[in-house]
């Protein structure tokens, strides 16, 4: 299972944190900032089941899987929601942006305009995709190809009222697979997204921010405008060269600043959706719903330290 704990103290831990924090669960459904269930703790679900389980577990919102959504229709996914008692949390840029492929990336872009009113009209209005931290091209070059792409984006998403948040990534092992440093944490995200429209900001990670030296200044530094989506994990200390993607902890369960980070999110004015996304933690052999519940509560304990929720 990894990480020292049995699933029965996983378990433990649940039912311990469920009694304490059940009142809290319900009033953070009112709260600026509003808990989304991820995939990480549930693994591969049908999407109207991980719906319906957000809604079972208690979480205000849910993460979109746009494709699925689409195949049921407006109506169909807004009475999902209604049933439910969520509300969308952010879903996936349906666009191959980054990579080299002409072909893709058109082909993307030639469908997005639908993919956006879609998005708009069953409340979603964030998405987000992921911004690679290095590239095998000079930086300035990189820059204006990312800026190529990303501006007739910007542009179709804007006319149906979505916001695109870029996800850094700060650690070490991604910065270093391709030749040159291109852009890995928050001000540099901002600074992008600057020039490429009003509606465009950072998606950002608490794990990434922690691992690119990210501080709590750099957040209050930040117009909440330019900060469109929140993930949140924990992480073990570690040598930056080994530092690995699905290696995290569930939120309080190590090293990083998580009451500062969302101290500092609530000084700036965040009011949107935070999806816990501890890759690696949750065992092979627990079952979707306690892996949702675990990610809920240890998230709502450290909001709750923080005074956010």
């Amino acid at each position: 299972m990894g990480h020292g704990l049995t699933r029965r103290t996983f378990i433990q831990q649940a039912a311990c944190a469920s009694a304490v924090l059940a009142s809290v669960g319900r009033a953070s459904a009112q709260s600026a900032m509003f808990l989304s269930l991820n995939g990480s703790l549930t693994r591969q679900m049908a999407w109207a089941d991980f719906v319906r389980l957000a809604g079972k577990v208690g979480y205000p919102g849910v993460d979109v899987q746009l494709a699925a959504a689409r195949k049921d229709g407006v109506e169909a996914t807004k009475a999902l929601f209604k049933e439910a008692g969520v509300k969308p949390g952010v879903t996936n840029l349906p666009v191959q942006f980054a990579a080299a492929d002409e072909a893709a990336y058109q082909t993307g872009l030639a469908q997005l305009e639908e993919n956006a009113k879609f998005a708009a009209e069953i409340g979603c209005t964030r998405m987000m995709a992921v911004l690679s931290p290095a590239s095998n091209e000079p930086r300035d070059e990189r820059r204006k190809f990312i800026l190529t792409r990303l501006t007739p984006i910007a542009a179709i998403l804007q006319k149906s009222g979505i916001r695109l948040g870029l996800e850094f990534l700060g650690p070490l092992m991604f910065r270093t697979r391709a030749k040159e440093p291109f852009i890995w944490t928050l001000p540099e995200t901002v600074a992008l997204a600057n020039e490429i429209g009003p509606n465009i900001g950072a998606t950002l990670d608490a794990w990434h921010w922690h691992h690119s030296g990210g501080t709590t200044a750099d957040i209050l530094a930040t117009d909440k405008s330019r900060i469109v989506h929140i993930h949140v994990s924990d992480a073990k200390p570690q040598p930056p060269e080994e530092v690995r993607d699905n290696q995290r902890h569930m939120p309080g369960e190590g090293v990083i600043d998580l009451v500062g980070f969302f101290q500092a999110l609530k000084k700036v004015g965040y009011q949107d959706a935070v999806s816990p996304e501890p890759l690696g933690r949750v065992p092979e052999d627990m079952t979707p719903e306690d892996g949702a519940r675990l990610g809920l509560e240890t998230t709502l304990a450290v909001m709750k330290k923080a005074g956010v929720a």
